[in-house]
């Protein structure tokens, strides 16, 4: 495993392996198990956070204005992301196999918890802090997905087993906010249908800790621990010691610059869509606004991410990860100024789908960088540390988009300011990619 601060994956593509085909990415051992966990988990989180952003955005007896929901991101996202670095730690020195089993399992008894405080009429902050708990959890659950991949798939391999694994999983996500949507015209929007929805999130965590107890123990790493004696003071060290390893690394560094300024880009373009489709848009044809076309919206999303899918492994084989990242950010910003400065209801749905495209193509691209170039005995620490980063910089950008963007969310100068945050993550990985170059020669 390559742990130097050259990336080798970024250099010239003909020193790419050979692909494998569909077919023998699935019949590798362990490989299929961990597809179908996290394909589960996945859904079960979509199912989970569309039922809660029904609750707050489109439920008739809640009212929701730009900075209320971006206090409900921060509420959810923030506290865990300060947590998450020092908690990879553990997914370092416990056995991730029990990982998954356990905290799939608390994850759905603290559903059910959520759900009865949504059909409860909880509200504001109450709602909130418990829906963080579920998210907390989740995200917990995730970071331990993506570090056992190795374990289950050859290194050589990784961007293919990537594609599928991570764009699979957002694909599902965005299946199990679908399949909210549908569930909510069974059950009402409002506070007893918003919590029947909710509920059925725990099938995807009941089903994810079933198909993860398939794993024999210890199956997944770490194989190594460099953890102290004491996991009081191994949690204390994750922040630090991931951020360092990450550091280090070329091709995790450049990655993460890409990711955050991608993550502004896409924080502000979430909120003003968000918005859009709750205050300004009208139906068109056969597109619905409204609630309805938030379900468009995610239908759009899971196309850019098949897309993806496709995209990303023949891309970095013939092109090079660097080559890659940075096309993957110039059509961010290039859809985003051509179609979403337009707002109307098709084409904020085409942005949607050339951004969610891109932004995957980013993320599998950095997750098989830290997949390949970050040891085991690390690998579950900078995992959580990109997983904080990530969500800070989405909840900062939308909460200072919330302060500035018009109640109807039509405020092209914010949508002209995200596609720029697209261009400077292009800047910012070009910068740190040959500082680290120079480094090292």
């Amino acid at each position: 495993m390559t742990t130097a601060t050259g990336d080798p994956a970024a250099a010239e593509p003909s020193t790419k392996p050979p692909r494998l085909g569909l077919r023998r990415l699935l019949g590798t051992p362990g490989y299929a198990r961990l597809l179908i966990t996290r394909f589960l988990a996945h859904w079960g989180d979509g199912v989970f956070q569309a039922g809660i952003g029904g609750a707050v955005l489109f439920n008739p007896e809640r009212e929701a204005d730009p900075l209320a929901i971006a206090a409900g991101f921060a509420v959810i996202l923030l506290p865990y992301s300060l947590v998450g670095p020092f908690a990879g730690a553990l997914l370092d020195r416990w056995d991730r196999r029990q990982v998954l089993l356990v905290a799939n399992l608390l994850r759905g008894a603290l559903i059910l918890l959520v759900a009865v405080a949504v059909g409860t009429g909880v509200a504001g902050l109450p709602l909130y802090a418990s829906a963080l708990l579920v998210m907390g959890v989740s995200r917990f659950v995730g970071a331990g997905l993506s570090a056992s991949l190795p374990h289950t798939m050859d290194e050589k391999h990784l961007v293919e087993a990537n594609a599928i694994l991570a764009t699979g999983g957002a694909a599902m996500a965005a299946v199990g906010g679908g399949c909210a949507f549908a569930l909510r015209s069974v059950f009402g929007g409002d506070d007893f249908g918003s919590a029947w929805v909710t509920a059925c999130a725990v099938f995807g965590s009941v089903f994810a800790a079933l198909a993860a107890s398939g794993f024999a123990k210890g199956s997944l790493g770490p194989d190594e621990r460099d953890e102290p004696a004491k996991a009081v003071t191994a949690i204390a060290h994750g922040l630090i010691d991931s951020g360092k390893v990450a550091a280090r690394t070329r091709s995790v560094a450049t990655g993460f610059a890409a990711l955050i300024a991608h993550r502004v880009g896409f924080g502000t373009s979430m909120l003003l869509g968000l918005l859009l489709m709750r205050f300004a848009f009208t139906d068109v044809g056969w597109l619905k606004a409204g609630i309805a076309g938030v379900g468009e919206a995610l239908a759009a999303g899971a196309v850019g991410l098949v897309l993806a899918a496709f995209i990303t492994a023949p891309a970095v084989h013939r092109f090079g990860r660097k080559a890659t990242v940075c096309g993957a950010l110039f059509v961010s910003a290039a859809a985003q100024l051509g179609l979403g400065l337009i707002m109307t209801l098709p084409s904020i749905l085409g942005a949607v789908l050339v951004v969610a495209c891109c932004s995957q193509i980013i993320k599998l691209c950095v997750d098989s960088a830290v997949q390949h170039d970050v040891g085991d005995e690390a690998r579950g620490r900078v995992f959580a540390l990109y997983d904080a980063l990530f969500n800070l910089t989405f909840v900062s950008a939308i909460t200072v988009t919330a302060l500035l963007v018009a109640p109807d969310g039509r405020s092209p100068e914010l949508m002209a300011a995200g596609a720029c945050a697209y261009l400077v993550g292009l800047a910012a990985y070009l910068l740190v990619d040959r500082r680290m170059s120079r480094r090292t020669a």
